[in-house]
């Protein structure tokens, strides 16, 4: 069964993508990085941490009450 997957939050640091994927993964819901950095222009572009569709909610609120991932960019 094929899931729709979403993005739940984005950053232009590898390290705070990884880290909300895990934030995520430790509270039961899976998440992936998808690379959309321009491998030509790498100064444009952000990391990804998609989640399935039905986990979006509760992702998103599971990363806003995070503070460490809390950025200005």
């Amino acid at each position: 069964m094929a899931e729709n997957w979403v993005k739940a939050y984005q950053s232009a640091q590898v390290m705070r993508a990884d880290i909300a994927r895990e934030i995520l993964e430790q509270n039961g819901i899976a998440a992936v990085i998808v690379d959309k950095k321009d491998s030509n222009y790498p100064v444009f572009g952000m990391y990804e941490v998609h989640v399935p569709a039905g986990d979006l909610s509760q992702a998103q609120m599971i990363i806003t009450n995070e503070g460490a991932l809390n950025e200005s960019e």
